[in-house]
């Protein structure tokens, strides 16, 4: 084999780590909470959820999501740890003025219902995801998310990750508040 060869395939190696710990090192510190999403600024996508089985509050579709104010859409599940840390903050939001619906992913209805009965319920409504393919249509690639709809029913904003005080103080209210301005 000829010394360049040989030199070629030693430090292709070295190239390839480089290039990977450039790309790394570029996203420490960026936040995960905010991933961009396809369906920012476009209408909701076409759905009808089914109520929690057993549990006294109806599920939503597409048009209960249009022409009622601004919608804070919380997917949730009863085995999510993260879900229970952020659990607290909803219930907080559920005192403004703002209804919030929540998406039950992939849950068996008496799992959800205790989950609700131990931690309150902040939802004006909530709709099962069984199957999880809703949350699909939504972009949902794990729990919990939240999004905010506006009257018209355009999703304005997601959040990837549980809230927590500065993400709900400094994020999530100040986004509910620009989907109710106009423009």
């Amino acid at each position: 084999m000829k010394p360049s060869v040989r030199i070629a395939l030693a430090v292709l190696p070295l190239i390839v780590l480089a290039a990977l710990l450039g790309v790394f090192a570029s996203q420490v510190g960026r936040s995960t909470s905010f991933v961009p999403s396809a369906l920012i600024n476009k209408p909701v996508p076409d759905f009808d959820l089914a109520p929690i089985d057993g549990h006294d509050q109806p599920g939503f579709d597409t048009a209960d999501l249009a022409g009622n104010g601004v919608v804070v859409v919380n997917v949730f599940a009863s085995w999510c740890v993260p879900c229970r840390a952020e659990h607290p903050f909803l219930m907080a939001l559920a005192d403004e003025p703002v209804q919030i619906y929540g998406l039950n992913y992939d849950d068996p209805a008496e799992n959800a219902r205790a989950f609700l009965a131990e931690l309150g319920n902040p939802y004006d409504r909530i709709g099962a995801d069984r199957d999880r393919r809703v949350g699909i249509e939504w972009g949902v690639y794990g729990v919990p998310e939240t999004f905010i709809v506006d009257n018209e029913g355009v999703i304005r904003f997601k959040h990837v990750g549980p809230l927590d005080q500065e993400s709900y103080q400094n994020v999530l209210l100040p986004a509910i508040e620009a989907a109710r301005s106009p423009g």
